[in-house]
């Protein structure tokens, strides 16, 4: 299933929604796993723990820093893109991080992107922001809209990869 294309303020209102009850429902599939399972790499990709990971370093890097103009708004445990290497100070995509633990940052993140998005307006949407320094995105402006587009893109196809890769991981029946 494609992702959502929002166009509007309610539409990326409604887009997040929606991604956010899709995860729902994953993570609660997943959660009813055995923890080991969630830390298994499926073909060569990310584990669950991992992909949940990433999805702290998007919010951090479209929304905190893209949106809300904070410089470094990274947390050790974010899991950049493979190959990446404009953010230091994050912790290998090997380290094994706590299920828990990545789900209470996640909450946080939601927290931040349900913020933002009950602020939105049209207008917003159109304004650009001002990354400073070595990061992601890189420095310079970035439109609102490209950067609440990366964030509800890479929640949608990474629920997808989930749900792809827990039907791999689940025992039949």
């Amino acid at each position: 299933m494609e992702g959502p294309q929002p166009e509007d303020a309610d539409g990326f209102r409604d887009a997040w929604a929606e991604t956010q009850q899709r995860w729902a429902a994953t993570i609660e599939r997943a959660t009813a796993l055995d923890e080991e399972l969630l830390h298994q790499r499926v073909d060569g990709e990310w584990s669950f723990v991992q992909t949940l990971r990433h999805l702290l370093f998007v919010t951090d890097s479209w929304v905190s820093r893209g949106v809300l103009g904070e410089r470094s708004p990274w947390h050790p445990l974010d899991l950049p893109p493979t190959r990446m290497t404009r953010v230091t100070g994050l912790a290998e995509a090997d380290v094994r991080a706590d299920l828990a633990e990545v789900l209470a940052l996640r909450r946080e993140r939601a927290r931040t992107v349900d913020g933002v998005m009950a602020s939105l307006s049209d207008e917003v949407l159109d304004e650009e922001r001002r990354c400073i320094g070595a990061g992601h995105p890189k420095a310079g402006l970035w439109p609102v809209r490209r950067c609440l587009t990366a964030q509800v893109n890479e929640e949608w196809r990474h629920r997808d990869y989930a749900e792809r890769d827990l039907a791999r991981l689940t025992p039949p029946g």
